[in-house]
């Protein structure tokens, strides 16, 4: 028996999952009552709120450059108590949050690679992902959960004949992966996401494309052979993705 196999029979993870096994994944339409499509999206005990809001107005630029259709857009935050220490709200400092504005942007524009913006004329969505328990994962279970707040916000404005088309033209969701005591692992938690010598965050279309991959060695390198088994192993999270979404919207 090779050394590898050895270390893979006797590695285990800090909550006993499979190298290859997502953490339980919850998606809760219908939280926010006000929102044209809300969720809350879970990966474990990471815990997200995904609320949808149209409005009847694009930005400001898009009206100065004639750019036909709408627009759409997202905010993150995490909520003061979502990590064991109190997080202060970025306005209580005075200065927006650089990690906040990096996800935000990384939301708004993964789910616009699978919108097709003409179909929205005249109109923004805003996607607000506020987290309410942080476990490892916040980002990816924000685009996870905000495509399908999205959808929600998309079939109401079809059913009030606001729209004629769904802009939405695949699935998005999102996962990470890792290297974590040598292992490729899939869907991190906190402690391996904290520890880990690789930290990936992968973006895939529901006909499995990909959007966005945001990989890094934490003072480490890793092969390429590391890096086909972290995005074989981020495919086989995002189709189980997928199906949690179908079954969300299903149920909304």
């Amino acid at each position: 028996m090779s050394d590898e196999s050895i270390s893979n029979d006797t590695f285990s993870r800090p909550d006993g999952r499979a190298i290859d096994e997502m953490r339980a994944v919850s998606i809760e339409p219908g939280i926010a009552p006000h929102a044209d499509g809300s969720v809350i999206c879970g990966f474990g005990n990471t815990r997200v709120i995904c609320a949808a809001m149209i409005e009847d107005k694009v930005p400001g630029w898009m009206q100065r450059q004639k750019v036909e259709g709408g627009w759409l857009t997202a905010e993150y935050n995490m909520l003061p108590y979502s990590t064991f220490n109190r997080k202060n709200r970025p306005i209580s400092q005075g200065r927006q949050d650089g990690r906040n504005i990096e996800i935000q942007r990384l939301i708004g524009r993964s789910l616009r690679a699978c919108t097709d913006l003409k179909k929205l004329p005249g109109k923004t969505l805003w996607v607000d992902c506020d987290v309410l328990q942080a476990d490892g994962g916040t980002r990816t279970a924000s685009i996870t959960g905000a495509w399908v707040a999205a959808q929600l916000a998309f079939s109401k404005l079809l059913k009030k004949g606001k729209i004629e088309e769904n802009p939405l033209s695949d699935h998005l969701s999102a996962i990470s992966v890792g290297v974590y005591q040598d292992t490729c692992l899939l869907d991190l938690c906190y402690i391996e996401d904290r520890d880990a010598t690789v930290d990936a965050n992968v973006v895939m279309t529901g006909s499995g494309e990909f959007v966005e991959v945001q990989s890094s060695g934490e003072e480490a390198t890793y092969s390429r052979e590391q890096l086909d088994e972290l995005l074989a192993l981020a495919s086989k999270g995002c189709v189980e993705l997928v199906e949690a979404q179908k079954t969300a919207v299903a149920e909304a």
